[in-house]
């Protein structure tokens, strides 16, 4: 599968397929709503689910960022479902995954993620790089800035007769300008 781009303000974001957003000018992949610790959350509470989504999102993001050599992997919030999710497996898993990385890795915070920590990262507020604001839940940016948040985990519909698919998408709405990455993590829904 190819991916599509689109110019925005003189940088060129790639849409992967994979459901992340390469800005190549910069060299940055964001990716938004991984949800680690999502199946043992909800295991805890009686949910039958399987466990095994959370190694192939770290599997995933590792094959991303040997593919593409960014500078800086951004994940646009809510990169655990729950602090109380947070096991000392995981938090070992995501260690050794960020000492593999051959790039700095910055965690924009969500509303699933509010105040967490996970290994050596903290959570950070919404920020600007270079015309793109970045943030987990939309916000209006400041002038000419594009707002990139995830946080709404958008869902294209494809219907014929009585068939019907909900895909995962990219959402982009020129007039606010904000682009809504889909939601990484594939136990997250849209």
């Amino acid at each position: 599968m190819s991916a599509t781009s689109l110019n925005w303000e003189g940088q060129t974001l790639v849409f992967l397929p994979q459901k992340a957003l390469w800005v190549q000018e910069q060299r940055l992949l964001l990716i938004a709503d991984v949800h680690l610790g999502k199946a043992d959350h909800l295991q805890a509470h009686g949910i039958a689910i399987p466990s095994d989504g959370e190694q192939a999102n770290l599997r995933c993001i590792a094959e991303l960022t040997q593919q593409w050599q960014p500078a800086e992997l951004i994940v646009l919030g809510d990169l655990i479902h729950h602090p109380k999710a947070v096991s000392k497996e995981l938090e070992q898993r995501v260690a050794a995954l960020l000492e593999t990385l051959s790039c700095a890795t910055t965690w924009v915070e969500g509303n699933h993620d509010r105040l967490s920590r996970l290994g050596p990262l903290d959570g950070q507020p919404s920020q600007s790089r270079q015309g793109l604001w970045l943030s987990h839940e939309p916000q209006t940016p400041p002038d000419g800035q594009l707002n990139i948040c995830g946080h709404l985990h958008p869902v294209s519909i494809l219907r014929q007769t009585s068939d019907q698919m909900r895909l995962p998408c990219f959402s982009l709405v020129r007039s606010i300008p904000r682009l809504v990455l889909p939601a990484f993590g594939c136990l997250t829904g849209g």
